[in-house]
């Protein structure tokens, strides 16, 4: 069976600028690649032109004929106007499924995604909700690849767990985009990093992220040990050289090539080595001595006739690092508002010490001016940038976060969301501060600027407050999480794991007597509408169809007993897959056999 698609030698550049040059990749069924690499090292690109929206500069792609190939990108578009229910049914336009059976996989897709409302306007969505929709406007095609890019970025933490189960068990292959390290870890089965840190370009491990590192670490230690190699064979070389060696024999002009070939590849090899540059962050602090530099007691604040949190204590002092968790919509950004006093509490007491100095990453980046050049946002009022007591030219700033000479009259907003983040936060290594509150800002940045950023919060003596997906981050950065949980209830963890363990979504039973462990939401006045025609012939035919379904999952299982897949283990693991994939079918056509017969 040939590859679902394969690249051969791509290059593609913009304007004078490589991307890339010269990668091959290849993705087999079953597979779940990982694709990183710093910002504006070609990911998207790459993913748009296997996806067929771009064209490379020379190479070939080869994707498998008549294959099933869906693309979710960054920014989510839906039409106007659109409910839930009718970009799932326009997703399945194309498809010779009847009305009834476009209804009926609508419906099941809602029930395995979350929806509880299908007539729910797109445009009301939450930013994670609707990164759920275009997910599921994917899936429902049933494809056999599902290409995403960056899909985590709008997501709340219980959302990218939701994610990262639902990729586990897919029967699909995957290529992901991400810089997520934990949902790295859990989801990809090989990783891919661009980089022209690599010979080729490239790296491909086979494994975990954890694998993935230990595979670069050695790698990049054999390519320095090559410099090293390499530069004391140049020194006896170029020494040589200089003695004024004869070029007329065959053999002198032989080793004259050489050492000329020698210093070429040093050059090459030493290039490479300096390619792996993060962001170089470092915020600044006040000098206050003061213990406790924040303090909340018994705070409670109600927006919307909905208790957000309830008799809430934080108490920050210097080298605390308070991580917030909770889910869209919990009060997270609220609470922030609070204690940057741009919002009073409904209850309770917020003392902060004299002339407290707050810094805020924002992660709407509404401090932003678009129309404004890269060099008027990083140095608006001269070339020079005071820093730390002295100044540095405001080309030497911009090149500590990765920018170019050439980008320093380009418009921020034609920079990229990465590079926007890196623009803020080389502002907020300008202004003093004895509290940072860092709001999302891992979007958009790549892996090494996000352990500079680690680095650096570390190093920051005053208080932290984080809101960040990022659960590495917050695991390696916070002294406490603070979570913001339902009901106006909060609690306080030691640590990510904590919390996760406590919160580990309860594990679904499939069975006829029990199809699914939580209970039904009650359905809304919408969904008690009278069934239509469609809906009549879908109920009468679905006790046949879940017995079908039923008949699927007992056939699978029957394969478990076989002698030569016992013994392969990777058509086990993916029989297990495909088993979970049919307990989860037989779950949603409970779910719809239940509100078809509540309507009725």
């Amino acid at each position: 069976m040939p590859p679902l698609f394969s690249c051969q030698s791509l290059n593609k550049s913009f304007f004078s600028r490589t991307l890339f040059r010269n990668i091959s990749l290849t993705l087999e069924e079953g597979e779940r690649i990982g694709l990183i690499g710093p910002n504006g090292s070609g990911k998207s690109t790459l993913m748009k032109i296997i996806v067929g929206t771009e064209k490379p500069d020379s190479g070939n792609v080869a994707p498998r004929r008549g294959i099933r190939m869906e693309y979710v990108p960054q920014e989510d578009a839906f039409p106007a106007g659109s409910t839930v229910a009718e970009v799932l049914d326009k997703a399945l336009e194309s498809t010779s499924l009847e009305a009834y059976e476009r209804d009926m996989e609508v419906s099941i897709v809602l029930a395995k995604f979350g929806f509880q409302e299908p007539h729910q306007v797109v445009d009301t969505l939450s930013g994670g909700w609707r990164k759920r929709l275009a997910i599921a406007r994917a899936l429902i095609r049933e494809p056999e690849l599902l290409l995403l890019d960056e899909p985590t970025n709008h997501l709340d933490i219980e959302g990218i767990l939701w994610l990262e189960r639902l990729l586990a068990s897919a029967n699909y292959a995957v290529l992901v985009i991400s810089h997520d390290r934990y949902f790295l870890e859990s989801v990809a089965t090989r990783l891919v990093e661009l980089s022209s840190t690599y010979p080729d370009g490239y790296l491909s491990v086979d494994g975990t992220y954890s694998d993935f590192l230990i595979r670069k670490e050695e790698f990049l230690a054999a390519q320095n040990q090559l410099q090293h190699t390499l530069n004391k064979q140049a020194v006896r070389e170029v020494a040589w050289l200089r003695h004024g060696a004869p070029a007329r024999s065959t053999k002198s002009k032989y080793r004259i090539e050489a050492a000329g070939k020698l210093l070429d590849e040093l050059a090459s090899v030493t290039f490479r080595n300096n390619q792996g540059k993060a962001v170089d962050i470092d915020f600044s602090a006040t000098q206050r001595k003061a213990n406790e530099l924040l303090v909340a007691k018994a705070v409670s604040k109600a927006m919307g006739g909905r208790t957000l949190f309830r008799d809430l204590n934080i108490s920050l002092s210097h080298k605390d690092r308070l991580g917030l968790i909770g889910s869209n919509g919990s009060g997270k950004t609220t609470l922030l508002r609070l204690l940057t006093d741009e919002l009073q509490p409904d209850s309770g007491v917020i003392r902060r010490a004299d002339n407290l100095r707050v810094v805020r990453f924002d992660q709407n980046r509404a401090t932003l001016d678009k129309k404004v050049s890269l060099r008027q946002a990083l140095s608006p009022n001269s070339d020079f940038v005071p820093f730390q007591g002295g100044s540095i030219h405001v080309a030497g700033w911009a090149s500590r976060f990765l920018f170019r000479s050439e980008q320093l009259e380009q418009p921020v907003g034609a920079l990229s969301g990465g590079e926007q983040a890196r623009v803020l936060i080389a502002r907020l290594m300008l202004e003093p501060a004895d509290v940072l509150i860092l709001d999302e800002p891992t979007n958009d940045l790549d892996i090494p600027s996000l352990e500079m950023l680690e680095e650096s919060l570390l190093e920051f003596p005053g208080a932290v407050i984080l809101v960040t997906h990022d659960r590495y981050l917050l695991d390696r950065v916070s002294t406490q999480l603070l979570a913001l949980e339902e009901d106006g209830k909060t609690a306080y963890y030691a640590e990510y794991a904590q919390w996760e363990e406590k919160n580990e979504p309860v594990k679904e039973v499939f069975s006829r007597s029990n199809p699914y462990a939580k209970p039904m939401p009650k359905p809304s006045e919408k969904s008690l509408r009278r069934l239509s025609t469609a809906e009549k012939r879908e109920l009468e035919g679905m006790e046949e169809t879940i017995l079908m379904a039923e008949g699927d999952v007992k056939a699978l299982q029957a394969r478990l007993q076989d002698s030569e897949i016992v013994s392969d283990h990777l058509r086990m693991e993916m029989i297990w897959k495909a088993i979970q994939g049919a307990e989860e079918r037989v779950a949603a056509l409970y779910v719809r056999w239940e509100e078809l017969e509540a309507r009725k």
